[in-house]
C-alpha cells in the first residue's frame, strides 16, 4: 500500500451545540499531515462528537475547521471521502457474528464497487481476487494483525477476539481505503497498561507512514498533539506546557455523547 499524504488539521473556536447544549466548544487546533492527534477526556465530555465532526460525519455549529484543505462545516462530503473510521461505537462497529475473513471480504467488495474505477470491474475475476487479497494483506500488516496467530486464523469470529485484536482489525479495515485521515474512538478502552503501549506504537507507526491519526482516549501519550475535552461543569482545561511534547489545543465539552 502506498503511503497516502496525510490530511492537515486546523480548527478555530470550533464547536457543536445541540438541543441539550454544547457537545464541544472552543476547540483550537493546528496539526500537520502525518500527525498523531489525541482527543483526551473523560467519557461523556464530547470526544466522539469532536472526532465525528472533524471527519465530516457530524455538522458543527460554531467556528470552523479545515481538514486536508477542505473547510468545515461546509465540505462534509469531501472530508468523508478521504477520512476513515476505525472503531466508533454505534457508527462503525464490528459485527460479532462475522468472522475476520468475512469482514475483510466485505470491505474489499465495497471498496471495489464504490471506491475503484469502472475499468477495474471489467478485469478478470482471478485478477480482481488477487488484487483484493493484496490490499487485505497489506492492511493487515500495517495494522499489526496476523490472522495465523488467531485461534481459528481468519475463520475466528469477532466475538472471540481480544480487545487489542478487535481494534487492530478495525484499523485494518479502515486502512484498506487508503485514507489520508484515520480516526479511532475509545483507543484505550478496556486495555491494560501493558496493552496500551503497543496500540499507541501502532498509531505512531501509521502516522509516521503519512496518514494523519485522530485518536480518542482517556489518557494521551506524551508525544501526541493533545486536544482535551472537559464536561461543561468542570474546571477550565489547563494550559499546555509546550516543552512536554503535548499540543496546545483545548476543548470545553458539554452534554454530548463521548
Amino acid at each position: 500500500m502506498e503511503s497516502p499524504h496525510g490530511a492537515a488539521l486546523s480548527a478555530e473556536d470550533f464547536g457543536l451545540k445541540g438541543p441539550r447544549g454544547w457537545a464541544f466548544r472552543g476547540v483550537d487546533l493546528a496539526a500537520g499531515p502525518g500527525s498523531l492527534v489525541a482527543v483526551e477526556g473523560p467519557s461523556g465530555s464530547g470526544r466522539t462528537c469532536l472526532l465525528l465532526a472533524l471527519t465530516g460525519r457530524m455538522r458543527s455549529t460554531h467556528g470552523h475547521a479545515e481538514v486536508g484543505g477542505e473547510r468545515l462545516p461546509g465540505r462534509l462530503a469531501a472530508v468523508r471521502g478521504f477520512s476513515a473510521l476505525g472503531p466508533v461505537p454505534g457508527v462503525s462497529e464490528l459485527d460479532p457474528s462475522l468472522t475476520v475473513a468475512e469482514h475483510l471480504r466485505e470491505r474489499a467488495l465495497l471498496r471495489r464497487r464504490f471506491g475503484g474505477s469502472p475499468r477495474s470491474l471489467l478485469r478478470p475475476r482471478a485478477e480482481r481476487a488477487a488484487a483484493a487479497r493484496a490490499v487485505i494483506d497489506t492492511a493487515l500488516e500495517a495494522a499489526g494483525l496476523d490472522p495465523a496467530a488467531l485461534p481459528k486464523a481468519e475463520r475466528t469470529s469477532v466475538r472471540d477476539l481480544e480487545r487489542p485484536e478487535a481494534l487492530r482489525l478495525s484499523v485494518a479495515l479502515a486502512l484498506m481505503g487508503r485514507p489520508r485521515l484515520l480516526a479511532v474512538d475509545d483507543t484505550d478502552l478496556k486495555l491494560s497498561a501493558t496493552d496500551r503501549g503497543p496500540v499507541w506504537e501502532l498509531l505512531r507507526t501509521i502516522a509516521a507512514g503519512g496518514t494523519t491519526v485522530l485518536a480518542v482516549c482517556s489518557e494521551a501519550p506524551e508525544d501526541a498533539l493533545t486536544v482535551r475535552t472537559r464536561p461543561a461543569a468542570g474546571p477550565p482545561a489547563p494550559a499546555d506546557d509546550t516543552t512536554t511534547g503535548k499540543g496546545t489545543a483545548d476543548a470545553i465539552a458539554g452534554t454530548g455523547r463521548s
